[in-house]
């Protein structure tokens, strides 16, 4: 207890009525949570049987588990439940089955089992396409989270689509039973409707739950809500943990007003307010804390910090998109250079994933080392997969791998099953499936459309092999990419012209990545070898312990820290995003800039973009109304938008940024 604060302690020890411990980020809440089960069962002699602690993902459910069983000894935990919402709801579920009529080893459904099955129920209705079952898929997701079941959807339907939309999800849910599964909204849903339906039920879970811990407690929907009232009961013991400033999550149900509803459902509620910071410095805190401020609050805060005033917020005004992610990487390396740091100790924070495309192209180009959470990496995308493939075939003929991935991409009608023996011969013949399509004897196994097909895309192979030899590698890149019509290809099967448009720009900043490359790799062999080098390791930063700038969306980034953040595109339609139009939506948005900025431990810079590429056309850009709530005095500017006094840097500020890009390109020479 020695080295917690007042607060802290206080909410340890309190387990006698409800009690709401408003945790600020960075407060210590994990630590008040696990500390709090430890002393509940060392010192005030509650069973672990009888402590049920709940969280929202796996890991951080692991995560508890792990340090609540540093602080306990030998088998003071044994019975003790530390899980997520959904798997006590399962565990409800496996054990009361019965009561619900299910039978035993219920079925368990994830996204894709229930779009595969809305898909069977609905192919002979006409006019079902594949945005049609998404959106219904997600509108049974919204009822469950809502708590609303099929006939209250019914009632509640206004007009001929929504009618339509319930009367589908009443045909799920039918089917679902029959084939005794439930789906993942249902881990939640059903166990509230036991409850409800069961009072017997209720009354059991009830006497054997003697405390309740619920962590995150903003991100709650109205029917985890509707649980945990059940199992503590109307003048139940619990302990819920959250900060409503950080609720991000309402896309997905989250519901930052149960705060309000557990003060008036509970009139004895306690609160605790943890306001001390442990990571970030004054001027951070400063910054966030007067942003939120904008926000309506159940219950007021303010978070502080021992750490001293730290530095300023610097706001950087760029040329465009590319200016602004060629300029973040040059103050990482230059702040790295000076200040002796590692590439881990920053993060590049973006409201949507696709931002992450110019960063991802300027850190490739310095050859620094990066990962990207909660999207997709540049290498892992389809389209930059498809055309690494065909340079890798070029490049290595045997390379089958390749050869399997792009026979029928785009689509020339080589079938699973003349591949399957295209590859029974080439191993019998220990050949490489390229080599096999010009062999004589596959004639005895293969049609001689089949055969044509494979013969006349093999031909194809061959000649652009040739052309590699003497050629330069990116014009090849981009005699394939035209070659094969892959453009063309992208807008036929892809469900919007937006989406083929997205998925195209990939490919073409991977032919502009290679027309760089090109003029320090002269062969296609020695630059797919440089490119293969970069993927492997990049997928190894996956596997393992992630090392490099972090790249992430403010969503990705809620729970962790980092000493240097940049929080990039703060631009209207960018932060806020476009699709925020009412107030509710607004102050999510300022929630998760609020997120953003209390990543930050030690620096903050925020950029913005003064003209941005948007569908092909250069538009002006706005700055963020963010930007505009934060203090003046505490934030200092550099770009164009400000007074030609202090755009400009000083010659010291040139020669050390001069020195870090030196320093830079010596130390790739050395480990090359």
């Amino acid at each position: 207890m020695r080295e917690l604060n007042l607060p802290q302690r206080e909410a340890i020890k309190h387990i006698h009525s409800p009690l709401l411990v408003l945790a600020g980020a960075g407060s210590g809440k994990t630590r008040v949570i696990t500390k709090k089960i430890a002393w509940m069962i060392q010192e005030a002699g509650i069973s672990p049987k009888q402590i049920i602690a709940v969280t929202f993902t796996n890991k951080a459910a692991r995560e508890m588990q792990s340090r609540v069983s540093q602080l306990l000894h030998g088998k003071e935990g044994q019975g003790l439940t530390v899980s997520t919402f959904h798997t006590l709801g399962l565990n409800i579920l496996r054990r009361e089955h019965k009561f619900l009529g299910y039978k035993a080893n219920l079925s368990i459904f994830d996204n894709h089992d229930s779009h595969s099955l809305l898909r069977d129920l609905l192919q002979h209705e006409e006019d079902i396409n594949a945005d049609y079952l998404d959106k219904l898929q997600s509108n049974i997701s919204r009822y469950k989270n809502n708590f609303i079941v099929p006939e209250q959807a019914l009632e509640l339907a206004q007009d001929e689509a929504a009618k339509l939309m319930a009367g589908h999800y009443a045909a799920y849910q039918r089917q679902l039973k029959a084939y005794n599964a439930a789906d993942f909204d249902d881990l939640i849903m059903q166990p509230v409707q036991l409850f409800q339906q069961h009072p017997e039920v209720l009354a059991r879970w009830q006497q054997r739950v003697k405390h309740l811990l619920v962590d995150e407690y903003q991100d709650t929907n109205a029917t985890q809500y509707q649980l945990l009232k059940l199992l503590v009961g109307k003048h139940g013991v619990f302990t819920v943990v959250g900060d409503d400033d950080q609720s991000i999550y309402a896309w997905r149900g989250a519901q930052p007003e149960n705060m309000r509803l557990l003060a008036k459902d509970y009139p004895s509620l306690k609160v605790i307010k943890l306001e001390q910071n442990y990571r970030s410095s004054n001027r951070i805190l400063k910054l966030a804390n007067h942003l939120i401020g904008n926000n309506p609050h159940v219950f007021e805060k303010k978070l502080w910090s021992d750490k001293g005033a730290g530095e300023m917020t610097r706001v950087i005004v760029t040329d465009d998109q590319v200016n602004e992610a060629e300029k973040v990487v040059t103050e990482i390396m230059h702040h790295k250079f000076k200040h002796r740091t590692e590439y881990e100790d920053y993060a590049i924070l973006y409201r949507s994933n696709h931002q992450s495309r110019h960063f991802e192209a300027a850190l490739r180009s310095f050859n620094i080392p990066y990962f990207v959470s909660g999207g997709t990496s540049f290498f892992s995308r389809a389209e930059v997969k498809d055309i690494l493939a065909y340079l890798r075939l070029l490049a290595n003929p045997v390379d089958d791998n390749a050869f399997l991935r792009i026979a029928n991409v785009p689509r020339r009608e080589v079938g699973t099953t003349t591949l399957e023996k295209l590859g029974i011969y080439a191993n019998s013949r220990n050949v490489a499936l390229l080599h096999a399509c010009f062999e004589f004897n596959l004639t005895t196994i293969l049609s001689r459309r089949n055969l044509d097909v494979l013969l006349h895309f093999a031909d194809w192979v061959k000649t652009m092999a040739t052309r590699a030899e003497t050629e330069p590698p990116n014009v090849i890149a981009r005699a394939v990419v035209e070659g094969i019509r892959y453009e063309a290809w992208l807008k036929e099967t892809s469900e919007t012209k937006e989406a083929a448009k997205r998925r195209m720009s990939y490919v073409d900043d991977l032919l502009d990545w290679l027309d760089q490359l090109a003029e320090k790799y002269s062969t296609l062999s020695e630059l797919v070898s440089h490119i293969m080098l970069l993927d492997i390791l990049e997928r190894q930063n996956a596997d393992a312990q992630q090392k490099g700038v972090a790249l992430m969306t403010f969503h990705a980034a809620k729970g962790l820290e980092f000493p240097h953040v940049f929080m990039v595109g703060m631009e209207e339609d960018l932060l806020p995003h476009h699709n925020s139009t009412d107030d509710a939506a607004i102050q999510e948005e300022r929630r998760l800039a609020y997120v953003g900025i209390t990543r930050a431990q030690k620096s903050l810079t925020f950029t913005l973009a003064d003209k941005r590429k948007r569908y092909g056309k250069l538009e002006g850009c706005d700055p963020s109304r963010f930007l505009k709530e934060l203090p003046e005095n505490e934030l200092e500017w550099f770009g164009k938008r400000i007074p030609t006094a202090l755009q400009n840097q000083t010659p010291e500020e040139k020669k050390s940024v001069g020195n870090a890009h030196l320093a830079h390109l010596k130390s790739l020479l050395a480990n090359k």
